[in-house]
Parts: structure tokens; sequence; C-alpha cells
């Protein structure tokens, strides 16, 4: 059996970026003093004359991006999901989306995999943030291969863009050579009619293992990947609803705003069905090893496993 690859979707970011400039000359990255972290340092040394290190002044970062995408530019404007989506709401609120500039925000280091950082760093509140701002289009990649096309995908996309990335090293499960990522559509992973579980993030890959644990005592999970929190795929959502009824969903992030809420949003209005949300619940995060912590919320294939066994019992009685 071959070895598992893993790599950090910060990672592919910053290469993806290093990659596409040659084809798209308008795009141009900035920062926030934090290249080496974020991985956009990998633009910066083969392109020093497109990158702009903004200091620690993420605010005013995304006030230079919005000014430089009137000028003919696509500009990435990257940090901390904590700063990018929290401390910059404002500006990417007024700046960004009020005026529809063609910015693309990518915000690294997103949940609580951020590990020893801590509580300030591990920002799960952001999908939630940004999901409120009109025509904001959000984009959680799961692996390496999804996150390479999910770059240029937004560049091709003429309008704001928040991206996330995590600072942890996960699998990369997808094919490149087979595999496509389109906009706002949803890809099916395993097909099973007992149960729908709908990830999003470096809880797609542990989904895919829950469901090879269930398939051993006779549930068959159906698998969905919503790497486009906004516009989610409600097509997609609502068919699984209809097809399997209980929808679990599984998310680095908030069950409140998040992935969890827009699934029950969209089934709410059109085919209700029981849903039950994994996620960081209600409460802040603490420092620990990335590991240990995705395990000690929850976020776990076990957890994934044990949660729909319970769900499906209960529906039962």
């Amino acid at each position: 059996m071959a070895d598992v690859i893993k790599k950090a979707t910060r990672e592919s970011y910053g290469e993806a970026l290093t990659e596409l400039a040659e084809k798209y000359p308008n795009l141009v990255v900035l920062d926030a003093d934090l290249a080496a972290a974020t991985k956009t340092g990998i633009f910066k040394k083969k392109y020093p004359s497109r990158f702009f290190d903004c200091g620690i002044a993420e605010a005013n970062m995304m006030g230079v991006a919005s000014g430089l995408s009137t000028c003919g530019f696509i500009p990435f404007a990257s940090t901390f999901a904590m700063f990018a989506a929290g401390r910059a709401f404002e500006i990417v609120r007024n700046s960004i989306g009020y005026p529809h500039t063609n910015v693309k925000i990518g915000a690294t280091h997103a949940g609580i995999s951020v590990g020893e950082d801590g509580a300030t760093h591990q920002c799960n509140e952001d999908i939630a943030l940004m999901r409120t701002i009109p025509d904001m289009v959000i984009i959680n990649p799961a692996d390496d291969v999804e996150t390479r096309q999910a770059v240029e995908s937004a560049i091709l996309h003429d309008g704001p863009v928040y991206m996330r990335f995590g600072r942890l090293a996960t699998p990369i499960f997808n094919d490149k050579e087979t595999y496509k990522f389109e906009l706002g559509k949803g890809v099916t992973l395993r097909e099973g009619n007992d149960v729908t579980i709908i990830a999003t993030g470096l809880m797609v890959n542990e989904s895919l293992i829950a469901c090879d644990m269930l398939k051993k005592d006779g549930i068959n999970a159906r698998v969905v990947n919503i790497h486009t929190i906004k516009p989610i795929d409600k097509d997609l959502i609502n068919r699984c609803a209809s097809e399997t009824g209980l929808i679990i969903t599984a998310e680095e992030h908030s069950i409140i705003g998040g992935l969890g809420s827009a699934v029950a949003e969209t089934v709410a209005e059109c085919y209700p069905v029981p849903i039950v949300r994994i996620g960081i619940n209600d409460e802040f995060g603490h420092s620990g090893s990335a590991v240990d912590l995705l395990k000690e919320f929850g976020l776990s294939a076990e957890n994934i496993y044990n949660t729909t066994k319970s769900a499906l019992e209960k529906l039962k009685k």
C-alpha cells in the first residue's frame, strides 16, 4: 500500500500563486508580515516586484488590495484567518464586498488545527462572518489538488473571494489527473443511501475514513465534499436529503454559521430532514498539538462514525 502523502493547503496556496503568475500577469500578492507562514513567500522569491508586504496592518492591506483591483490587477490579500476575517472585517465588508471589487482573500491558519497558537489565533468563526457579506464567494478546499484548482478558479471569478487554508499537513486524496474543481458544485466521493455525510476542508478525508468504518457495520454512507460554502450546491444537498434522509455535517469551524448552518438552511427551505452537525461547539479552543485538539473537539473519523451510528439508531426508535 502506497504511503499517504500529506501537505498543508497553505503551502499549496503559495505554490499555486507562483505557478499561475506567468499565466496571469496581472496577478499580485499582498501579505501582512506573515509571508513565511502563509507561504506567499514562495511567490515573493520569484516575483518580488509583484509582491507587497503591508506590514502588521491587515485592514489597510484589504483597502490597498481593493484599490489595486480597480486598476486592473487581481490582488490576493493574505494573512491568518483570524486577522483576515476578524480584525479586517469592516474593511472587507465596506471596501471589498460593498463595491464588489475583484479581491481574493487568502486566509491561512484557520480552525482549531492552528494548535499551539491557542484560542486567540484559532479562527472558528470566519466562514460565519464571510457568509454575511453579500456576493462573497467562500472556498474551503480539502487537499493539495483541490487547493491548486480552487486558486485558479478564484482568479477566473469576477468578484470577491474568501479562501480558507490550514496550517496542518493533511492527506492528498484527490487524483490530479482526473479531479475537476467547479465553483459552487459539491463533489460526491462515495455513494450510499443510508445517510449522507457532508464535509468540508480537512474533515472530508476524515469522513471518507468514517465511511469505510460504517461500511464494515453494513451502513452505506454517502460522502459529499462541499468545497464552496457560498454559493452552496443546493441541488446536490436537497437531492441527498431526498434520497438518504439523515444528514451529518462535518467541519473544522463553529457549528454556528458555517457549513452545518448552511446545509440546515438549505434543506429547511426545500426538503426538511434530520441534521446532526459536527464541528466546534459554542466554545473557544485552547493551546495544544493540532492532532490532539482535533480529537478532543470531536473532529475525527471516530467521532463521525459514532455520531452517525447514534443518529441512525435514534431514527429507528
